[in-house]
């Protein structure tokens, strides 16, 4: 099932106020639970977005949203590439074929 998009802003908001109001509550969970109620998103959106936040922000280790996303480009190019490659291998061959004088085997 695929998920409902947020905005980037919308998604910045909801994190600050994470961390904005993490102190008065118990546990950080706690604090998530009671944000995502307020801004309408699940408790584990909310706390996928905060560790990504963390992560981005350098606190925490893993792949930033930047380097996730420079991958994925550099897949599709990848990808991109080597379809072109297929392409140019096949039409040699085509061409060899068509170019060599010596007659066809039967």
């Amino acid at each position: 099932m695929a998920g409902k998009r947020y905005s980037r802003e919308f998604r910045e908001r909801a994190v600050g106020l994470v961390f904005e109001q993490v102190e008065h509550y118990s546990s950080e969970w706690e604090t998530i639970c009671s944000v995502a109620a307020k801004v309408g998103v699940s408790g584990e959106t909310l706390r996928k977005w905060v560790r990504q936040a963390e992560v981005d922000a350098g606190a925490r280790s893993g792949t930033s949203s930047e380097e996730s996303a420079e991958l994925t480009r550099l897949r599709r190019e990848v990808a991109e590439l080597r379809r072109a490659n297929d392409i140019l291998k096949a039409a040699s061959a085509f061409f060899a074929r068509e170019l060599d004088p010596r007659p066809p085997r039967s």
